[in-house]
């Protein structure tokens, strides 16, 4: 009986990286067949100005290499629902993908087929290669502004801030208002929010959890939010009976119900415990909106909906987020301000 292999990614800038993979890949079974992200779902997972090549492009090139039998274009951010319809016997991840990390794994272990996370060859990935492509373009502003003995931190700080948010009025007003649609309409079906993160991220996800339990600015009936970081004996004894990557996860799993909404907060988006809180509430059924930065493609391509901040500094995407969250709290007032 032929053996089906099933992988997936966005193959922007293919690279011997990943042509390794798929070899590897291919040799698990009889035919290979490679899922890509369509263009408007790379946008969500990696950001503007990505992809730089079209899925056309994308596909073609792939096929053209002798371990692809076929490639498929999803639109989705996941191809949970295309591993569904294939019901492949093997299904592959690159190793920075732990097994309990990759969607459908359940599904095809379910069906008898096996699972598999092949690690990485040393030192290729897209991100790199367009990290030295920024580098090279940026070399002369950068010898431009350390000449600039005026530009202190305050100077900088200011100046990325700006420039942050000007990124933000110019192409993310879709991906707020979006995200803002399924806040609402999870809570106009009477489901409620539950909201986790990290440090500042913790921070931001009780600000976020108190604004809709009590208001923003504007008089309306109170909506449920629960932030998953403010139970101190609950956060410490799953801590120390499970492990701190299971502190938000076992939460979901013990208040989470099919249709209520997870925002998942991770500035790097690859936090443990968040990434495993939104697995968990994958198997409920549970919604999930990712809140992260330029550079957190892994909280993005799990969750439903992904508002990324376009800065890879910390601060900046902390700023852009609470931001966000107030954009957010406005429109669910203004639309509940009359039931």
């Amino acid at each position: 009986m032929s053996v089906t292999v099933f992988t997936n990614g966005c193959f922007d800038l293919l690279h011997p990286g990943h042509v390794d993979l798929l070899e590897r890949a291919r040799a698990l079974g009889d035919r290979l067949v490679v899922g890509i992200n369509s263009d408007r779902s790379v946008r969500s997972i990696k950001g503007a100005p990505r992809p730089f090549m079209n899925q056309d492009d994308r596909k073609s090139v792939l096929l053209a290499l002798a371990s692809v039998d076929e490639v498929v274009v999803f639109d989705e951010t996941t191809p949970e629902n295309l591993i569904k319809d294939i019901k492949p016997d093997v299904l592959v991840k690159g190793g920075d993908w732990k097994t309990g990390e990759i969607i459908g794994a359940d599904f095809v272990e379910a069906n008898g087929g096996k699972v598999y996370s092949l690690p990485l060859k040393d030192g290729y990935s897209s991100s790199s290669i367009v990290n030295v492509i920024k580098r090279s373009g940026e070399a002369a502003e950068n010898k431009s502004a350390a000449a600039d003995v005026g530009h202190d931190a305050v100077d900088r700080s200011l100046d990325e801030h700006s420039s942050v948010f000007s990124v933000l009025a110019k192409d993310h007003k879709t991906s707020i208002r979006d995200c803002a649609d399924l806040i609402y309409s999870t809570l106009k079906a009477g489901k409620k929010l539950l909201i986790c993160g990290n440090g500042g991220s913790a921070a931001d996800a009780q600000h976020l959890a108190a604004e809709f339990v009590g208001r923003y600015e504007s008089e309306r009936k109170g909506l449920p939010a629960i932030a998953l970081t403010t139970d101190t004996s609950a956060l410490t004894a799953l801590a120390n009976d499970y492990s701190f990557e299971r502190v938000f996860a076992r939460q979901v799993e013990a208040l989470a119900a099919k249709d209520d909404l997870l925002i998942a907060i991770s500035t790097s988006g690859n936090s443990p415990n968040v990434i495993a809180a939104v697995m968990a509430a994958r198997d409920i059924g549970c919604k999930t909106l990712g809140m992260t930065g330029a550079k957190g493609k892994k909280l993005a391509s799990l969750c439903d909906l992904t508002f990324m901040a376009p800065s890879e500094r910390t601060a900046r995407i902390q700023e852009a987020h609470i931001t966000v969250a107030h954009i957010w709290c406005e429109i669910i007032d203004e639309r509940f301000i009359d039931q």
